[in-house]
């Protein structure tokens, strides 16, 4: 099995790193606060200083921070990941981030280093049991290549090249954000109507929104809404 680095352990990337290292893979581990790698190398995995040392360790190397110019900061300078990385390193970018970022840490990677652009569906439920949907671009080879890899983390789908990726993921972004809006609006309307909340769930659970409606559920309920993602790319970032 390839060695992996994983730079960016927030909630997606320190559960992708765990779903890697039991699938046997050897993991190296980057974060800018070195405090979230500790369960993670109990578990297995090596920390190493800074990005640059994860890309010299390892085949691949994945991305997974919460912005452009977090993605920015771990790629790019004398300590970043295009610095460490040679012919036989892949960048496997999976950040939300936008077509412009992705265009820029295409062009500030030495030339022959591999780069996927393999934006994510799903939230931390969905990375811990390895059913992402991961939207990557690429070229063809190296699609097959990390296919396997990829799997492991959910359902890969090549969606054209280097680009495509982020942009399928923004698509999907307008989509999720207007059902949302929607079972908002259905579940006022059914309160101002008089039907009781349970009942306008169970409504719903009944209609093209059922899971959607069961997935929000909780939050609704109970009125706290946890950051699944910090990502600042949704439906309006510039492509």
């Amino acid at each position: 099995m390839p060695k992996v680095a994983v730079v960016g352990l927030g909630a997606m990337g320190s559960r992708i790193a765990q779903r890697l290292l039991d699938s046997g893979h050897e993991v190296l581990v980057w974060n800018r606060d070195t405090t979230k790698t500790g369960a993670l190398t109990d578990a297995g995995a090596r920390a190493v200083e800074n990005p640059v040392g994860a890309a010299h360790g390892a085949t691949a190397v994945i991305t997974m921070v919460s912005n452009p110019e977090a993605l920015r900061d771990v790629t790019e300078g004398p300590t970043g990941v295009a610095a460490g990385s040679s012919p036989s390193t892949t960048v496997i970018q999976m950040s939300t981030v936008g077509t412009n970022a992705t265009a820029r840490l295409a062009s500030v990677l030495p030339t022959g280093v591999g780069l996927l652009d393999a934006a994510v569906l799903g939230s931390v439920a969905e990375a811990e049991s390895g059913a992402l949907k991961i939207y990557t671009g690429g070229e063809d080879t190296l699609v097959e290549r990390w296919t396997s890899l990829l799997s492991t983390l959910g359902s890969v789908i090549h969606v054209g090249p280097v680009g495509a990726g982020s942009a399928a993921k923004l698509v999907a972004n307008a989509i999720l954000v207007g059902v949302i809006g929607v079972l908002g609006e259905a579940l006022a309307l059914g309160e101002e109507l008089g039907l009781p909340r349970a009942v306008a769930f169970e409504v719903l659970g009944t209609t093209a929104l059922a899971d959607q409606t069961e997935r929000r559920r909780p939050s609704v309920e109970s009125g706290e809404y946890p950051h699944a993602s910090r990502s600042r790319s949704h439906a309006r970032t510039p492509i």
